[in-house]
């Protein structure tokens, strides 16, 4: 039987669920479509990036290297051997989670600032390559991406169709992300996060669980990469290998919270929304790069576990707490101390704590 709480949060995701599907006919024009699109996909790689930043503590600033490589081989795999577009996500995604594994095995021997700079050189030596490797990539001119439903679909349909991809996705990743986090495999990942010279000492095998939340983490970025490409038609690798965009990964699940669930959907409503009207607002001012600084700021000084946390423990303050010990009467006490003597049950023994009472009945 379901608690009030736990009902309530059923509530609370059967109602966002709903608003999310109902959107693409609540928005007012293809505009406003095209940037829920752009939110929703901000979202499914924030949570990707919580699978090991929120699980781990691993802070990676080069997530953009895996949404490019999922982004590119996804492009590639269409153009360049005729691969069904959504045949060539999946695979595109699932070569990307093999590259990851070496690439976790380097990169996860270092922890904290070391970590950092290793996530971000990986972006950069990827920006050189797709640059450089015109005659493949298609270098600074970009890579055109066709269609995947034909050219008879009008730009209204795709934003509409795309916006309903993206929320499948990223409905399967909170459910991945919901199922570990339960787990006995999502029980070791936070002791990782907590202190993992402890956690490997009680033996939780911190490399190998390291490991699979960064391929995770890696194969659902690329996915996220993918299905962007085959909705925007275009990739350059300035934009796709751009270590903003791991920076805006990071700041959306900070923002909203990488210990919850739905964190950094929070998150990336509110960052998505804001960068894509600074973006419309002020144009090529690059505003919108001052905003998110001053709001990555306000995060980590005010709300350093996020805004659902912050919310959860502002709730419990005023919330009236349940005491573990109640009023007891003498006869009550007098009638456990007989059955205690008696030899009677340890659990009727601890059933009602209480405080040491005199003879006369006073606390």
């Amino acid at each position: 039987m379901l608690s009030v709480s736990n009902g309530l949060k059923l509530v609370g995701l059967v109602a966002l669920a709903a608003l999310l599907l109902s959107f693409p006919s609540l928005a007012p024009n293809p505009f406003l479509l095209s940037v829920g699109v752009v939110i929703m996909s901000y979202a499914v790689l924030a949570t990707a990036w919580n699978f090991v930043g929120g699980f781990t503590g691993y802070i990676s600033l080069g997530h953009a290297a895996y949404s490019g490589l999922g982004g590119y081989a996804t492009g590639l795999l269409i153009v360049k051997a005729d691969v069904n577009p959504w045949l060539a996500l999946l695979a595109g995604s699932l070569l990307v989670g093999l590259i990851a594994v070496p690439v976790g095995i380097a990169s996860l021997r270092v922890r904290g600032a070391s970590f950092v700079i290793v996530s971000i050189s990986l972006v950069l030596i990827l920006l050189l390559v797709f640059q450089s490797w015109g005659s493949f990539t298609g270098g600074s001119n970009g890579l055109r991406i066709p269609r995947p439903f034909g050219e008879d679909v009008l730009r209204p349909e795709q934003h509409e169709r795309f916006f309903l991809l993206h929320v499948a996705l990223l409905a399967v990743m909170l459910l991945a992300w919901w199922l570990i986090d339960r787990s006995h495999f999502g029980i070791g990942l936070k002791a990782i996060r907590e202190d993992e010279d402890k956690a490997q000492a009680l033996g939780v095998p911190t490399v190998t669980y390291k490991l699979v939340a960064f391929v995770l983490s890696a194969f659902f970025t690329a996915a996220g990469g993918g299905l962007y490409a085959l909705w925007f038609g275009f990739l350059d690798p300035v934009f796709q290998f751009s270590i903003l965009v791991g920076s805006y990964m990071v700041l959306m699940s900070l923002l909203g919270g990488i210990r919850s669930l739905l964190g950094p959907l929070l998150g990336a409503v509110i960052v998505g929304y804001a960068v894509e009207y600074f973006k419309a607002a002020y144009g090529d001012s690059q505003f919108h790069l001052v905003a998110m600084g001053l709001l990555l700021g306000v995060v980590v000084l005010f709300m350093p576990d996020g805004i659902i946390p912050a919310l959860t423990s502002l709730v419990k303050r005023f919330r009236p707490e349940a005491s573990s010990i109640r009023e007891v009467t003498q006869a009550e006490l007098v009638e456990q101390r007989r059955a205690g003597q008696a030899g009677g049950p340890p659990a009727d023994r601890a059933a009602h704590p209480v405080a040491p009472v005199s003879e006369g009945g006073h606390r």
